[in-house]
């Protein structure tokens, strides 16, 4: 702690359901409303990473042949990954909590 922003990110992307990397990519930029285009490159070398750290894992499931290319690989987020992006998620909130009681935030 404190994570990365592209890790958050990621698992913020993952929390609802499982998806390939490019979907990944699409959820992010929809989250943060464009604010951050991930590069191809950057997703999959923290996706290595989460791999590694058992953050994520890949995923067997498949959707329909017709719906599916066999050279996708599809990511999933581990008990740990999602006990992780809790607690950053706390972490942020904790923090812009902070930020309204010394009145560095005009709403909310």
């Amino acid at each position: 702690m404190p994570l990365r922003p592209v890790e958050f990110h990621i698992l913020l992307a993952l929390a609802s359901e499982e998806r390939h990397g490019y979907a990944i990519l699409q959820e992010v930029a929809a989250l943060t409303e464009g604010g951050l285009e991930l590069e191809p490159g950057t997703l999959y070398r923290a996706l290595h990473r989460m791999l590694k750290d058992g953050w994520v894992a890949e995923s067997t499931r498949r959707p329909a042949a017709d719906l599916d290319d066999e050279r996708r690989r599809y990511y999933r987020l581990t008990a740990l990954g999602r006990r992780i992006a809790t607690a950053e998620a706390e972490r942020l909130w904790r923090l812009v909590s902070l930020a309204r009681t010394h009145r560095l935030l005009s709403h909310g």
